[in-house]
């Protein structure tokens, strides 16, 4: 049976940190991220208030420092070795975040057969942000359901993996779910949960073998 592996970004595949942290590192802005991060936890802020909001903390951002913040995440171990055997395995798998484009779309060249993130304007900002393009919740079931019609498949051939809240949607969709250091939203309602730093693990958790 042919399966597509649906993974989450932040706090996920990025052990306990997250793309915006991430690149603010690289600005110094460890601090000023926090704060916004918090509030989004808490719903203070939407998704497309906090991409609004970082755009103008990240104004004097650069493509050498998107680069180092990908480079130096703390990735789980294992993702490639994952993903290669999936689709040797003849299954398909896919990032879905609402972290920005410009950095999930990195994991391409990782493996992923697709990724997925918010739109925002290229790296250095020139452009203003288009709300519309910024990713939430519901958008993560959306698009896992655009990419089972590409690859003729439906939510019952999916896994998700995931790690909070926005994730909690997707979970409920499909029929096998890995929470990956996951909080309460998902790991009540996962198939499995899984508390490491190696992805292969978690990806044998939903029948995976290397």
């Amino acid at each position: 049976m042919t399966r597509l592996h649906l993974f989450d970004l932040d706090g996920t595949l990025i052990h306990g940190s997250a793309a915006a942290v991430e690149i603010s590192r690289q600005l110094g802005l460890e601090k000023e991220i926090g704060e916004l991060e918090r509030a989004f936890a808490v719903g203070e802020l939407l998704p497309s208030r906090f991409a609004q909001l970082a755009v103008e903390l990240w104004a004097e951002l650069t493509e050498a420092q998107v680069k180092a913040a990908f480079e130096g995440a703390p990735w789980l171990a294992g993702i490639r070795e994952v993903w290669a055997a999936i689709r040797a395995g003849g299954e398909r798998c896919a990032v879905i975040s609402l972290s920005p484009g410009f950095f999930v779309e990195r994991l391409l060249d990782w493996g992923a057969d697709a990724a997925h993130g918010s739109r925002w304007p290229s790296v250095p900002f020139r452009d203003p942000l288009d709300p519309a393009g910024i990713l939430d919740a519901s958008a993560k079931v959306r698009i896992a359901d655009e990419l089972c019609e590409r690859y003729g498949l439906g939510r019952a051939d999916c896994v998700a993996y995931g790690d909070s809240m926005s994730d909690a949607r997707l979970f409920a969709a499909v029929p096998v779910s890995v929470a990956v250091n996951a909080d309460h939203h998902v790991r009540d309602i996962a198939s499995h949960a899984y508390d490491g730093l190696d992805l292969r693990e978690a990806y044998a958790l939903a029948g995976g073998g290397l």
